[in-house]
């Protein structure tokens, strides 16, 4: 067999190849490329993650939202999809304690390379593109959760409907530690609209003990007032510098694993769910079905199993409705125990049993 050699000018080195990605982004999806809840969600009036992964959205009675993951991007940059948040439902007038937030969180133990704590801990720099149809200015945040402190920015939308960068800078903390854990580390805040407890504050660019009225005070667009109203997001980049540097692109294969460390789904029609069982159910009685199950990535923490929609067991005799009733978790695994009318000792698979996407099961460890 013949061996084809690289010529003197074609060489790759391991540092070369190690080179090209180095995680240098604390944020996961940035890129808005992973929805594994779906694509698109109305109705939003309170808070949860509802379409691009690793984003909650933290709401309290200020309006009604539909969220996205959109297609519309700044040209030229390599980005396929953004957040985006248009108003359905106004609230020009909103109540004292209403806020509306999109926050994200990074764990701890990924923000230990930071030396938080430290006479030598690092500068921080936050990106991202941003695009509404308002102008003006709107507040900006992030909290050490571990300790409470916060500190303060803003950045400026000066044009409408216009895709803009952001580069925001943040001093290191030199004085509380991060916990070297799975907890949260960071809560990344974008204030999109509030009341007055979280306005009227005097924002600082030194970590300091949270003060609510800091936290949205420099903001002078309020994204709720009018129907239509939208705010776009894409390429958040967090990364251990005094300076943005290009977004770091991952991999889709691998975004995706990172996001399925806090968030998985079973069964569903959606390209990024997972088959429903790695493994074969069985009937230990005429009652009870169990299905060990290997999750295909290791999860944050033991998660939370939910059923929606139709479940069923299927068996060479037929195939049976079930209800999920318990289930034994731990980051590896999940046992699950569903009820319903078996024969005792037959083996089978769980399933989604007409392929629809409202049936699946949510499998979640998010932070």
């Amino acid at each position: 067999m013949a061996i084809t050699r690289l010529g003197p000018n074609q060489d790759i080195t391991a540092a070369k190849i190690a080179g090209t990605i180095n995680f240098k982004n604390l944020i996961i999806n940035g890129d808005m490329s992973i929805a594994q809840r779906g694509t698109s969600q109305a109705s939003i009036s309170s808070a949860g993650y509802y379409t691009v992964d690793r984003f909650r959205t933290t709401i309290s009675s200020l309006g009604t939202w539909t969220q996205s993951q959109s297609t519309d991007v700044p040209t030229g940059q390599g980005f396929a999809n953004s957040l985006k948040m248009e108003c359905t439902t106004a609230d020009a007038s909103p109540s004292a304690a209403d806020y509306l937030i999109l926050y994200h969180y990074v764990e701890a133990q990924n923000c230990q390379l930071l030396k938080f704590g430290t006479s030598n801990a690092e500068s921080l720099t936050l990106s991202f593109w941003v695009k509404s149809n308002k102008t003006g200015i709107l507040s900006q945040n992030i909290r050490q959760v571990d300790g409470g402190k916060f500190i303060n920015n803003s950045y400026t939308i000066n044009s409408a409907n216009t895709w803009e960068k952001k580069t925001l800078n943040f001093v290191g903390n030199t004085t509380d530690i991060i916990d070297n854990d799975n907890g949260a580390g960071f809560q990344i805040e974008w204030w999109l609209d509030s009341g007055s407890n979280y306005r009227g504050g005097t924002p600082s660019s030194s970590w300091h003990t949270q003060d609510n009225t800091d936290r949205n005070a420099d903001s002078t667009i309020s994204l709720a007032d009018t129907i239509g109203n939208t705010w776009y997001i894409t390429g958040i980049q967090l990364e251990a510098d005094t300076s943005a540097s290009d977004f770091e692109f991952i991999p889709y294969d691998v975004n995706l694993q990172r996001c399925q460390r806090y968030y998985q789904i079973f069964g569903s029609t959606a390209p990024t769910s997972c088959n429903m069982t790695n493994g074969m159910a069985y009937s230990a009685n005429s009652s009870e079905v169990f299905c060990p199950t290997i999750l295909p990535v290791v999860m944050r923490t033991g998660p939370s199993v939910t059923q929606n929609g139709t479940i069923a067991y299927r068996t060479p005799s037929g195939t049976t409705n079930v209800t999920l009733n318990s289930t034994a978790v731990s980051e590896k695994e999940v046992f699950m125990n569903f009820s319903g009318s078996f024969t005792s000792g037959e083996p089978g698979y769980i399933r989604n049993p007409d392929g629809s996407s409202s049936n699946y099961l949510e499998v979640d460890a998010e932070l």
